[in-house]
């Protein structure tokens, strides 16, 4: 029995292990801290790849492979809910992996590609091109000043009550029995010493 290496595989399961763990332990971890989810986009991530490169040997084509792996991450995933970000990072580890496995671009080709999703990812974690907020749910209980004429004492009221840079707040819901509103409210985090 002899044991037989392909090269080309190895250096695209390479490639990809080192894309997916820059995207995820360098800039999505760095921003979010959800280490389940970090550790499952990392695994699933390599899972993508050993699959649809043993697939590659089958005539398939990119889409169906894509659509397959789209498949079961959401059979896995409807269960818990998940956010519109750990969704995109989930995208974006399923597409490199499906690159890197059966893509037919050369290796520089390859690492200019996935270099190029990892920076995108991180311009979009910083606030380089957009600006930093968080979001937080508060009931409120002043229901007069959710009204439209009444919205900068509504902004300032919070501003003094949570001591944030308050940059915008959206009526999520109003309980008019209560006397209460939820609100969300996006502020610019405040810098930790």
């Amino acid at each position: 029995m002899t044991l037989s290496l392909d090269y080309d595989f190895l250096i695209r399961l390479c490639i990809n292990m080192i894309a997916i763990v820059i995207l995820i332990r360098l800039i999505y971890f760095s921003a979010s801290q959800h280490r389940a989810y970090a550790s499952s986009f990392i695994l699933f991530g390599m899972g993508v790849f050993l699959v649809t490169s043993q697939l590659a040997t089958v005539d398939i084509s990119m889409g169906f492979a894509f659509g397959l792996f789209a498949i079961f991450s959401m059979l896995r995933y409807r269960t818990e809910s998940i956010t519109i970000k750990e969704m995109t990072y989930l995208f974006l580890v399923i597409a490199m992996s499906l690159l890197s496995a059966i893509g037919t671009m050369n290796y520089l080709g390859l690492v200019l590609l996935l270099s190029l999703i990892c920076f995108m990812a991180y311009i979009t974690e910083t606030s380089l091109l957009l600006p930093a907020l968080e979001e937080q749910t508060v009931q409120y209980e002043k229901i007069a000043n959710i009204l439209p004429e009444k919205r900068a004492e509504l902004l300032q009221d919070l501003r003094d009550r949570l001591g944030l840079d308050i940059h915008n707040v959206e009526i999520i819901k109003v309980d008019f029995l209560k006397d209460v509103a939820l609100l969300k409210v996006q502020y610019v985090p405040p810098v930790s010493k």
